[in-house]
């Protein structure tokens, strides 16, 4: 596909993604709310200047109103422009963003793996639902679930990739929710009204069901779909443990806002959420290398780090790359000046982590990577 049209459908994508993401993750918050404010199936709410009396049926009212309104294609563009970002950025752009380099699958069996684990992770959700009664267990068995699938993601798959992998296995577990049980029961729901019967209530409760277990997942999607911007967790050698702790910690937060709306204020679930934080945050900090050999500051000359920087990143960050259309973020390093104006970022993405280049498409070795901490500690001196 031409990279300018590639580079239109994606932003497209986002942009949808984005909005779409919005205001379903909202009518998850607020629904999972009013549910929970409710008093004898009734809700008195102000906003806006207002007063609103909200009156839940269950499973349904005396007579169907005229209008009624459905909330699903919030869910289903969401996960639609999702899946139209993981194609334009990461199926299309397979060996630089999605191959893992060395690991065991080539590019073709990765999309393919990555494609079928979606369908898998919403067979194996639904089929726990089914078995197991539960809450308690069944978060249980999903947590271990999750936790293997976040390893075997960093297994197969390249670090940032990983992260959105498991997110996206979430996403369509979520997605699916909606789209197979819970608008099913409300059509359900409708047709008996309409034919005068009782509807009955086993699907509207599993229903319920699912929305709740929707709701928990939103945070820990929202940080997989965001953690691109991370790469101190999703480069870290112990990746997948990071992943998993951030979006328990996500889920937990949102159990401390459920019962918030149900009346009790437990507030040592934020105290322990935000402990968990500061841990993972020590846990991932940069320490100034990355494993490899250690090499005394001082003992690399610029023109050490140069040769690195001409051969491993300028392919890509300069006026006239070769790799790339143009090179990302406008930032170029031709010159000793544009080079010692972005050792700093240099340090972050190349050193601390293993960030840059992406897919290490230029095979920057892991002395290197320390040869130019080493020059960038010193002063990042170019004369």
């Amino acid at each position: 596909m031409d990279p300018y049209a590639n580079e239109w459908l994606s932003f497209l994508a986002r942009w949808l993604h984005v909005m779409a993401g919005i205001v379903w993750i909202g009518t998850s918050f607020y629904f999972v709310a009013l549910d929970n404010h409710l008093r004898e199936n009734v809700s008195w709410e102000i906003h806006g200047g207002g007063f609103y009396r909200i009156e839940k049926f269950v499973p349904a009212p005396p007579r169907l109103p005229d209008v009624l309104h459905w909330f699903k294609w919030e869910a289903y563009t969401t996960w639609l422009s999702g899946f139209a970002l993981l194609v334009f950025l990461y199926y299309f752009n397979a060996t630089t963003y999605l191959v893992l380099p060395g690991g065991p699958l080539g590019t073709g069996w990765s999309i393919t793996v990555s494609v079928v684990l979606l369908g898998v992770a919403w067979l194996v959700y639904d089929g726990l639902c089914r078995v197991l009664r539960n809450e308690l267990a069944l978060t249980g068995v999903l947590l271990g679930l999750t936790t293997l699938a976040a390893w075997g993601a960093t297994e197969l798959f390249a670090p940032r990739a990983a992260y959105v992998q498991v997110g996206a296995m979430l996403g369509t577990v979520m997605v699916a929710n909606v789209f197979f049980v819970i608008i099913p029961a409300h059509r359900g729901l409708i047709r008996a009204k309409e034919a005068y019967r009782d509807p009955d209530p086993a699907p509207a409760l599993e229903a319920k069901r699912r929305s709740v277990h929707n709701n928990y997942l939103t945070l820990p999607v929202v940080f997989a779909m965001l953690s691109n911007h991370f790469p101190a967790a999703y480069t870290h050698s112990y990746s997948w443990l990071v992943l998993v702790a951030l979006m328990a910690i996500g889920a937990w937060i949102r159990h401390f806002f459920n019962l918030r709306h149900a009346g009790r204020n437990v507030w040592w679930i934020p105290l322990t959420a935000a402990l968990g934080i500061a841990a993972v945050a020590v846990a991932i900090r940069p320490t100034g290398g990355s494993g490899g050999t250690a090499v005394a500051s001082g003992s690399v000359s610029f023109a050490q780090a140069e040769a690195i920087v001409q051969q491993r990143c300028v392919p890509c960050h300069s006026a006239h790359p070769t790799r790339v259309a143009a090179a990302p973020l406008g930032i170029e390093l031709d010159t000793a000046a544009q080079i010692h104006a972005q050792a700093e970022a240099i340090k972050r993405v190349a050193v601390d982590s293993q960030l840059m280049p992406l897919g290490n498409a230029t095979g920057m070795t892991q002395a290197e990577r320390d040869e130019l901490g080493a020059w960038i500690r010193a002063g990042a001196r170019i004369k």
